[in-house]
Formats: structure tokens, sequence, C-alpha cells
């Protein structure tokens, strides 16, 4: 099985598969509530896929070049852009793609009701700080050269700052839709864990075991690869909801304001001196 075989089967047809409910929902008139229409999904779900390309592709270069994982030449079309093959880049944009859709079947089955006390800081700042602690701690790992742990503190380095992001601004909203999130993130994280399993299974991809904990998952899956699509579906899932979600909106008028009474401020002492 060629690199591109296994995404048309694995990433092309799911994803054929999910147009094709997109559009049945359509004709029955089953669309996205009110609660998360604020943006065109269609325009959330690009700027994602914008996102993925730009912010995946130094890191993912990185892998390779220093050995982290590689991949079988045999098995690729042999077009490379600095040391990644097209088809690597071609998973970038499928992943989010697939990821997406499922995330939006689900919002399209949610009640247009915003449940009121959703806004709560202990949903923003202890995770925040939580993810802080691990983020320094990958790095420590990287700084000091752990060779085990190098290919989970890449991972984990790199993924954390967007989700603390995410978790600062929303926290609490990400909380308040845990059951979508829930059904948007795992299913589809199994499912590509389980592909990538037999995408090792079969060569396309190697991951150097001296980089890693040597967790295997089945007795093939290196943990290291299960977390990596959990977190490239988490970035996508929680992206995608705060985007579209009434609550974002809300937050997003609460912070405008005091932007704007705290520039008033300033204009005044500034008048008076």
């Amino acid at each position: 099985m060629t690199y591109f075989s296994f995404l048309a089967l694995f990433l092309g047809i799911p994803i054929m598969i999910m147009l094709a409910g997109t559009w049945w929902d359509g004709r029955q008139g089953r669309r996205l509530p009110r609660r998360f229409a604020n943006y065109s999904p269609w325009a959330i779900l690009g700027l994602h896929l914008a996102l993925a390309l730009m912010y995946t592709t130094p890191w993912d270069n990185y892998l390779v070049a220093t050995s982290v994982w590689w991949y079988d030449q045999a098995k690729v079309t042999g077009l490379v852009f600095g040391y990644v093959p097209i088809e690597e880049y071609t998973f970038f944009l499928v992943q989010p793609i697939l990821t997406g859709l499922w995330l939006l079947f689900w919002l399209r089955r949610q009640p247009d009701v915003v449940e009121p006390g959703w806004a709560n800081g202990r949903f923003r700042t202890l995770p925040l700080r939580l993810l802080s602690l691990l983020w320094l701690s990958m790095v420590a790992i990287l700084i000091t050269g752990w060779a085990p742990g190098t290919y989970l503190a890449l991972i984990l380095a790199w993924a954390l700052l967007p989700i603390m992001l995410q978790v600062g601004f929303g926290g609490d909203i990400l909380w308040q839709h845990r059951r979508v999130i829930l059904l948007g993130l795992l299913p589809i994280t199994l499912f590509l864990a389980a592909a990538d399993t037999l995408a090792i299974y079969d060569g396309i991809w190697t991951i150097d075991p001296d980089q890693t904990l040597n967790w295997l998952i089945g007795g093939m899956l290196p943990f290291e690869e299960f977390l990596f699509f959990l977190v490239t579906n988490t970035l996508v899932v929680f992206g995608m909801t705060l985007f579209l979600s009434a609550e974002s909106q809300e937050r997003l008028a609460q912070v405008k304001e005091t932007v704007t009474r705290w520039q008033s401020k300033r204009l005044q002492v500034a008048s008076e001196k």
C-alpha cells in the first residue's frame, strides 16, 4: 500500500461519506443551530486548514530531518518539499477536513439553547496552569536531551501552546460543550490511531524507537502516535467549537467592552495631566 492509497482509503472515503451525510442533512433541513451559526462553518474549517498547514509544516520537517520518523521512499511519489513528501502535506489537510466534518455532524444535532451560568473562570485558570506546567516539563526534556522523551516532548511542546490559548480564552465554554466535544474528538481519534497502526505495520512510515518511550498500544502503535492524533484533533475540535459557539461571541463582546473602558480611562488620565 502506498502513502496516497492509504490516504484515499482511510481518509478520502470517510470524507466522502461525511460530505454525503452533510448533503443529506441539508436535504432534511438539518442545519447548525443558531447558537453555532455565528460564522460560516466552511470558512472556519478553511481557516483551520490554513493554520494546520502553516503550523505543522516546519515542525514535521524537523521531525523527519532529525529522524524521529521516516517514510518508505518506495511508497511515496518522490515529490518532496523540504524533508517531507507531498503525501504528508496532504495529510496535514485531509485530517482536519475529516475531523471538522465529523464535529459538524454532531453540532447539527445539538439543541438550540444557550444554558445560563456557563461562565466560570475556574475552568480557564486551573487547566491553563496545569497545561503550562506540562509544557515547561516538555521543554525541559528537550533542553536536557533525554532521548526516549524526544518525540513526546516535541509533540506536546508544539501542540500545547495553541491549546493553552484556546483554554485560556474559553475553557469554561469548552466545558459547557463537553458532550459534543467528546463525540467529535474520541471516535475520530481512535479511528485515525487504528489507521496509523496499519500504516506502521505496512511500513509506510517508521517511528524511531530510540526517540520514544517504547510504550506500544496493542503491541505496535507507539503511545506518542496516539497522542499526536489526540492533540491535533483537539486543536480542530476546540478551535471550531470556540469560533462557532454563541458563548464565544458573548465573551468577545465582554473583552471589547473591557478594552474600550480601559482606553477611555487612559484618555481621561492623559487629559487630566
